[in-house]
């Protein structure tokens, strides 16, 4: 049974604590129930773990549908030859994901420790941090495709680059298999430690944001062309461009959409015209600016 709820404050639900209301959010239990929803062929927004995304402050008109509920299924299967299998729904948490395998003894997932957001997420980007990414792990994802149709691709049909996949446009991913495998847990624990301490002295974890910005150019790193066009340290509201890594924007309190919007366009401007790089965005946008 498809669970809904009005007028949800998006801001509760978003790394980056902004965003206006969702006028009606609609947690799906199963990948059927989900088709169903697709099938009606309305608009709506698939809202993940609230990380890498920017909310409008108007927030998001229509329905919005959450992964949070249904999906969060994580299952372990050991294989006669000694690999692993995880059964992941997208709704899964990334971080708690890697924090069971370690509990587990399961190595392979160390490094999306303290990587925000969801499994689903995760594949769509191909997130990743440290040396490692999911296409590193991931055996096949299953989705649902804009027609309502249920699909499921191996790793090489899948399309996955950096930061990027080939998934069909508008298709929700409902889970995934990965493939791991056993490992000693004391030494996977101090790897995941390692990560985020790495994480931590870098990135201003001590603030809510979106994660980076913007896609590293080939060659060269975003955050290193936003330093060196003097942009660190930028506000605008209650928005700043962080004076530890400048390809993250930080919420330092009472921060609007608009305010992001301003710095982000800023540094697209400002960057392009002082090395004639045009940089990507790896934020996206959600409801109306």
């Amino acid at each position: 049974m498809v669970i809904s709820e009005k007028n949800v404050p998006l801001w509760e639900k978003t790394t980056f604590r902004i965003g206006g209301l969702a006028d009606t959010l609609l947690y799906p239990e199963s990948a059927e129930e989900l088709a169903e929803l697709m099938k009606k062929k309305q608009d709506f927004f698939i809202l993940g773990g609230g990380s890498n995304i920017l909310v409008a402050d108007k927030g998001i008109r229509g329905t919005t549908i959450s992964l949070a509920r249904g999906f969060a299924e994580l299952k372990i299967e050991k294989q006669e030859d000694g690999s692993i299998k995880i059964f992941s729904g997208a709704g899964t948490s990334l971080t708690q994901t890697s924090s069971t395998m370690m509990k587990n003894s399961i190595a392979g997932l160390e490094f999306a420790y303290g990587i925000p957001g969801t499994v689903g997420g995760a594949l769509i980007m191909n997130a990743g941090a440290l040396g490692g990414e999911m296409q590193d792990v991931v055996e096949s994802v299953t989705f649902v495709t804009l027609a309502g149709e249920i699909k499921t691709l191996n790793k090489k049909e899948c399309g996955f680059s950096y930061r990027s996949s080939a998934f069909p446009k508008g298709c929700v991913i409902a889970g995934a298999v990965l493939q791991l495998k056993a490992g000693d847990k004391k030494k996977i624990h101090e790897k995941m430690k390692q990560n985020y301490m790495n994480r931590k002295s870098k990135q201003p974890l001590e603030l809510p944001s979106a994660g980076s910005i913007f896609k590293n150019p080939e060659g060269d790193f975003a955050g290193r062309l936003i330093e060196a066009a003097g942009l660190k340290g930028s506000t605008h509201g209650g928005a700043k461009i962080s004076e530890k890594h400048a390809n993250f924007i930080v919420n330092r309190g009472g921060a609007k959409a608009t305010d992001v919007i301003c710095l982000i366009e800023k540094i697209e401007e400002t960057v392009n015209k002082k090395f004639g790089i045009t940089l990507r965005r790896e934020i996206k946008l959600a409801g109306a600016f």
